[in-house]
């Protein structure tokens, strides 16, 4: 999956060219090219008299043939990605759809419309699409190629031909019935083994998002106090003359170490943190999944406990049994694939980070160290001298 190397792709601050990106995937994807390149980028606040809302410029190129052009460019709103995920969700009910950033955030975080949460936002967003993208049956979607395609008042239309409120309320019934059978009675026992997984997984990887975050925390309250940090030694260097070399070189080593952890915090907010909170909502969105499974396996035990307990309407039931066999079957058959999809990216995504936070560490305590090293140096040859010339008759 080559959005696995994508977490972070394209430049923010720079617009991103078609060819551009095509130069960049042929490079990532070696022999095996791809057909369908996206890209989010240039945002755009937009105030009116009800509301204030962000919208994001979607670039397409592709040379697949169901397309009618080979390139265009759209903006779309939050709002429409979460029309695309609702409508993939109801499409394929049991396939790993990938997940959206949240529409709010955390209090104390950052402040809605900053430019750090707009471009927090805009790379979850390109990421979302890419992750489609790459998604062997989910890229061919129909409401996909519309949400890249169509334009503003032409995505506006196709949403109003969506399922009626009788159609909506109709799944939610179902959704309800299902949660009152309680457990289904024949799950195979794979998704028995995957439901334990993902329970111990999401308690893991909730609790991985809260200590990183309360870690980059602290990172940037250190990073804070350091920058107040070097200064008081320049200025005291001002009033004592003696100690005036050694007070400025313990200033300009902290204030190599200030930038040394300016650059790690970088590392965290842009590689590990985004990682961890991703995977936080993927265990929700595949609890969900595994829930709706078990929806029309337990629509179907519903069906044969009817048809043990009547005498009549047989060759309606058993009809009816036959369809909803089919359909059990075709939703296990997609989760399954999806389930080793999902597992193999997952592991290559965590590696790869985890690979990449070590190697930051290593370049952040390699430059304080060589920093701290290069001032005792010059602090033992300074005092040697000091020693010679006191021997000197």
């Amino acid at each position: 999956d080559t959005s696995l190397a994508e977490v972070n792709s394209f430049s923010p601050s720079m617009p991103i060219s078609p060819s551009s990106m095509i130069n960049q995937y042929k490079f990532e994807d070696g022999p095996e090219l791809r057909d369908l390149f996206i890209t989010v980028d240039d945002p755009e606040s937009h105030i009116t008299a009800i509301e204030t809302f962000i919208t994001y410029r979607v670039v397409t190129k592709t040379s697949r043939g169901e397309f009618d052009s080979s390139e265009y460019e759209v903006r779309r709103r939050y709002q429409d990605f979460l029309w695309l995920k609702s409508k993939l969700e109801e499409a394929h009910p049991t396939l790993i759809i990938p997940p959206l950033p949240e529409k709010f955030i955390m209090k104390g975080m950052v402040e809605r419309f900053s430019d750090e949460f707009i471009e927090t936002r805009r790379k979850a967003l390109h990421k979302f699409l890419n992750r489609i993208a790459d998604h062997p049956t989910l890229t061919f979607n129909e409401d996909f190629k519309i949400f890249l395609t169509a334009q503003a008042w032409e995505l506006s239309s196709h949403k109003k031909q969506g399922p009626g409120l009788l159609s909506r309320m109709g799944q939610t019934v179902r959704a309800v019935a299902s949660s009152v059978r309680g457990a289904v009675k024949n799950r195979p026992g794979m998704f028995t083994e995957i439901n334990d997984y993902m329970g111990t997984f999401s308690q893991k990887i909730n609790l991985l998002d809260k200590i990183a975050h309360r870690i980059y925390k602290e990172e940037r309250d250190y990073f804070n106090e350091m920058k107040e940090y070097g200064p008081i030694h320049t200025l005291w260097s001002a009033s004592e003359e003696d100690l005036a070399d050694s007070l400025k070189g313990i200033a300009s080593c902290i204030d190599r170490c200030c930038k040394a952890t300016e650059k790690r915090m970088a590392g965290l907010s842009e590689n590990l943190l985004p990682i961890l909170h991703e995977y936080v909502l993927y265990s929700e969105i595949l609890m969900g999944v595994l829930k709706r499974r078990d929806q029309i396996q337990g629509e179907l035990d519903s069906k044969v406990d009817a048809l043990a307990n009547r005498k009549t309407e047989k060759d309606l039931f058993s009809e009816e049994i036959g369809k909803l066999e089919d359909k059990v079957e075709r939703a296990n058959n997609a989760l399954k694939a999806d389930w080793d999809r999902w597992k193999q990216n997952m592991q290559c995504d965590m590696r790869s980070t985890f690979t990449n936070v070590a190697e930051n560490n290593l370049r952040f305590y390699e430059e304080c160290l060589a920093t701290w090293e290069s001032f005792l140096a010059s602090q033992t040859v300074d005092l040697h001298v000091g020693e010679d010339s006191e021997d000197r008759p």
